[in-house]
Formats: structure tokens, C-alpha cells, sequence
């Protein structure tokens, strides 16, 4: 039985100051809890599930987690969740350590500018693990990480990529050889860029756009080509255009 303490703790963790204050963040579903675990279960804390759920979990994997599973009943489960209709299983997990002390010289990543939508955000960490970019650096203006609704746009990609909050110019200012590209409106034609291999590639925010010394300290300019009447694409679209064109 969830007790008043537990539940409040856990509701806290849908705040940012929280989630600091205890290290760790909510996931919920099945598919993402299950991916989270399989990814990195020593950073699972604490499972909170109805017993319906432990028939779609492999049982190496129930067993890896036996004793930070707690069964509840359908009624607890909604005092934990943050969804109108519970999905059958809430998971509290450790925040996943950042590695500051990387090198960007033989490797792909991303700069995010000021993303703010959290689902944005998501999305683009879950189409980072797909194309292989291991490392993405965020100013600290992006939104967080562990917002509820970036956990669940990246499908358990967020255990799988290296994710920083810091200033992106002392990254592209860094010794490096690698081009710094900035998506951008007006540039040169996504196709022109020949020179593949390793980049740093800028994506902004999703109404103004990269701030203008980020660009100006970009080797390319980049856009991709526009041929209907919209005025902009989607930052999590736009991500995916660019690395699928970069790392092809």
C-alpha cells in the first residue's frame, strides 16, 4: 500500500527544484519503463505497477528489479500518475550521470539553442540515438531533460545518449576539426554541403531561431530547401532532415 509520504514524494518528482533535490525522474507505460530498465537498471529506484503488468515483463528482467518492485492496486496507481487513465506502471529512476570531460574532435553531436518544448526536445534526443550522435549539449535554457513529457518522447533514448546543459560557444570555440553547422533560414542549400563526416550541428529555437553570435561563430549556414508555403519546420523534423542528409 502506497503510503501519504510516498505518494507525495513521488508527485514532487514532477517538478524541476524536486527532481534535483532527489536525482531522479518519473517515467510511465510499459514500453518506456520496460526500455529504461533493460537500458540501465542499476538506475532503477523504485517500480510501482499493477500486477497485469508483470505479464509483459521478461522474467530476467522482473528479477533484476524484485526488490524495487512494490504491487498496487488501480486506485493507488492514479495518485501516482500524472495521466488522467493510468498506464499500468510508474517507474522512479536516478538521473543518468553527464560526462562533461568529452572531445568533440572525432565524433558527430548536437547544440541545442533554447528548445523549449519539452516534446521537441523528446523527440529530437530519440532521433539522436537513431542516427548514432552520442553527445548533445543544451543551454540552460533548453528545456529539462527529465520533464515528464521529454522522458516519454524518447522512448528510453535517454539513457543512451550523453546529454550536457552548458554555454555552446565555449563547446564551438573549443580546439576541434570538425565544421559547426548551424540549420538556419537563408543559408546555403543543405545539398551544397559536400564535406561529410564529423560536425556540430545547431538547431534553435522554435520561434527565434539560433541566436546570431552562435551563428556567426558556425563555419556553415545550412537550410533545407523550402518548397511548399510554410514558413518554418519543426525543430525535431528539422533535426531528423539534417542528420539523415549528414550521416548518409
Amino acid at each position: 500500500m502506497l503510503t501519504k509520504s510516498v505518494i507525495k514524494y513521488i508527485q514532487s518528482l514532477q517538478q524541476k527544484k524536486y527532481r534535483d533535490v532527489h536525482h531522479a525522474f518519473v517515467a510511465e507505460g510499459p514500453k518506456v519503463v520496460l526500455d529504461l530498465i533493460a537500458s540501465s537498471f542499476s538506475n532503477v529506484k523504485e517500480v510501482y505497477a499493477i500486477e497485469s503488468w508483470l505479464e509483459e515483463i521478461n522474467p530476467s528482467l522482473l528479477n533484476s528489479i524484485r526488490d524495487k518492485l512494490y504491487l498496487v492496486k488501480s486506485h493507488e496507481l492514479e495518485k501516482i500518475s500524472q495521466y488522467t487513465t493510468p498506464n499500468k506502471v510508474v517507474g522512479i529512476f536516478s538521473k543518468f550521470k553527464s560526462d562533461n570531460q568529452i572531445s568533440l574532435k572525432n565524433s558527430s553531436s548536437l547544440l541545442l539553442d533554447s528548445i523549449q518544448d519539452p516534446g521537441n526536445l523528446g523527440t529530437i534526443i530519440r532521433t539522436a540515438d537513431w542516427f548514432g550522435i552520442k553527445n548533445i549539449i543544451c543551454t540552460p535554457d533548453t528545456a529539462d531533460m527529465y520533464n515528464s513529457k521529454v522522458v516519454q518522447s524518447t522512448m528510453a533514448s535517454l539513457a543512451n545518449v550523453n546529454i550536457i546543459y552548458d554555454d555552446l560557444l565555449k563547446w564551438i570555440h573549443a580546439p576541434k576539426t570538425i565544421p559547426v553547422i548551424s540549420a538556419v533560414l537563408g543559408g546555403d542549400p543543405l545539398s551544397s554541403f559536400t564535406d561529410k563526416g564529423h560536425f556540430m550541428l545547431v538547431i534553435g529555437n522554435e520561434s527565434g531561431g539560433i541566436r546570431s553570435e552562435i551563428i556567426q561563430a558556425s563555419d556553415k549556414k545550412l537550410t533545407i530547401p523550402v518548397f511548399g508555403n510554410a514558413e518554418s519546420l519543426n525543430a525535431a523534423v528539422a533535426t531528423g532532415i539534417f542528420l539523415h542528409y549528414l550521416k548518409s
